[in-house]
């Protein structure tokens, strides 16, 4: 059997293509940016001396960690509204799951990026008279963040890839897009052609990229 592509019926619908591109887009960078916080937020409660506060971000990073991102987007959007009494909009939800989502995984790379630096340099830091803020942002940080960006990028990239799954809680992303020209056309194999297409033109540049800053890093150490 051959089969006849037919990709100008499914490019009719090029707008919402473009358009759940762009929401796929816009819940990237959103829950990037919300994730950054919550990641510091975490971080830094994983740092403290204190016991229960270090015990609680990390009970919250093993939950965001261990269990599946849908898995997560179907119970805030289906479960969590029942122990609230209320209801959540699927938008809202979306976001707020990819956020405490990808800040689980930023925490523990900003962690990782700041023990790693040698305890000897916050001694000789404080033999010099600095506080520990000081330490941390004049001696700790500019250290710990080349060490940590080539591990954030990569996250950040596959954060991008993440943001597919929200289709399940009928958020309008290009995956979801992809279904909607799919029940219009019923032309499955081009449809999802030009979906992995458009992800495949947006991720490269940036896989690329992120490929390009770890050598650098690499190579400057």
């Amino acid at each position: 059997m051959t089969y006849t592509w037919d990709f100008h019926s499914v490019w009719q619908y090029y707008d919402l293509f473009l358009w759940g591109l762009w929401i796929s887009v816009v819940y990237t960078f959103g829950s990037i940016f919300f994730g950054v916080l919550i990641g510091f937020v975490t971080c830094a409660a994983r740092l403290s001396h204190w016991k229960a506060l270090n015990a609680l971000a990390r009970i919250y990073q093993e939950i965001f960690r261990c269990t599946p991102l849908l898995v997560q987007l179907l119970w805030f959007y289906y479960a969590f509204p029942l122990l609230i009494g209320g209801s959540i909009d699927n938008r809202v939800a979306a976001m707020l799951t990819l956020s405490l989502y990808v800040g689980a995984f930023y925490a523990e790379i900003f962690r990782g990026g700041i023990v790693s630096i040698d305890k000897g340099q916050r001694e000789a830091a404080a033999a010099i008279g600095m506080n520990p803020w000081q330490s941390m942002t004049r001696i700790i940080l500019p250290q710990a963040l080349k060490r940590m960006l080539p591990s954030f990028i990569n996250q950040s990239v596959i954060q991008f890839k993440n943001t597919s799954l929200v289709s399940v809680i009928s958020v309008a992303d290009l995956a979801y897009m992809a279904a909607v020209v799919n029940g219009q056309t019923y032309r499955p194999l081009e449809s999802y052609s030009v979906m992995a297409v458009l992800y495949i033109v947006m991720l490269l540049p940036l896989t690329q990229a992120a490929d390009w800053i770890e050598r650098r890093l690499r190579v400057s150490d």
